[in-house]
């Protein structure tokens, strides 16, 4: 976080000296980052067609989350179900009290009621750390890069963003620095933001091995929706891959694709050999 503030200051110390166009496209971005952050839960349901569901309709369910929320002494989001085959979960609300923690159909088909808890309190972990919030304000600055490309490059196009000035004087022309600068930003910023996901996925593994007491399950958990996911059609897996960074595990489809260079999630032998390092450590459960 500190170094993806340092490369925010960095570049806004460059958009302020280049001109006004880029501060707007960094308006626009805070204004993208604004609705992202406050509408985070809603935009996440509607992606997967997951439905807030209520006590009576998922009594079980609930009374999982209402368990594991009173271990963590923190309140209870709201709960949805997204009927899905393929196996997964997700947490998603820019604070504990705007939250929502959502399961597949697939996932409760497929886990026991232990394995279920442990997954469930993996993402409430996110909620718990507000997770949600600081990875959206660790991608603004990505965001923002992005959009100050798009801007520099419509306006060397139509001869904005003083770029003909610097023609005229055989220097550099002002719309290059700008999509070079961005463009350097937002490979840096990916790279950065990508690190500091895999570092809170396993920090939500490591509490929710401590509040459940066993993080064996947890593992059993993640071996068993990763070995269910391959049986998952590559089409369901690509369209599920622009929310990876909410789920419990990801969802990656065979072939090229930048979630399997560039993960959101540490590898799974890496998620299994800190758990079995916790599981150690504690002892056998009781």
């Amino acid at each position: 976080m500190f170094l993806l503030g340092l490369l925010y200051v960095v570049f806004v110390a460059v958009l302020v000296a280049i001109g006004s166009s880029a501060i707007v496209a960094l308006l626009l971005a805070g204004g993208l980052l604004a609705v992202q952050y406050f509408a985070s839960d809603r935009i996440a349901l509607a992606a997967v067609g997951g439905k807030v569901v209520s006590p009576q309709q998922e009594p079980e369910l609930h009374a999982v989350v209402d368990r594991l929320c009173a271990l963590a002494d923190m309140p209870k989001p709201r709960v949805a179900v997204a009927d899905a085959d393929m196996p997964n979960a997700f947490a998603t609300g820019r604070s504990p009290d705007h939250a929502v923690v959502c399961v597949t159909t697939g996932l409760l088909r497929r886990l026991d009621g232990p394995e279920l808890e442990a997954v469930l309190a993996h993402e409430l972990s996110h909620v718990a750390h507000r997770d949600v919030a600081v990875m959206t304000v660790a991608s603004f600055l990505g965001l923002a890069a992005g959009l100050v490309v798009r801007f520099a490059l419509y306006a060397g196009l139509f001869g904005g963003f003083g770029g003909r000035r610097d023609d005229r004087q055989g220097g550099v022309p002002v719309v290059l620095v700008v999509v070079l600068v961005s463009a350097v930003v937002y490979a840096i910023s990916f790279l950065l933001t990508r690190a500091l996901s895999r570092y809170r996925e396993l920090a939500a593994d490591r509490a929710a091995a401590a509040v459940t007491g066993r993080p064996s399950t947890l593992a059993a958990a993640l071996v068993k929706v990763s070995g269910e996911m391959s049986k998952i059609p590559n089409r369901d897996l690509r369209s599920a891959e622009p929310l990876n960074a909410f789920f419990f595990t990801p969802a990656l489809a065979n072939g090229f694709s930048l979630s399997s260079l560039f993960s959101t999630h540490p590898p799974l032998e890496r998620r299994l050999e800190q758990l079995t390092r916790i599981e150690a450590e504690s002892g056998p459960a009781t």
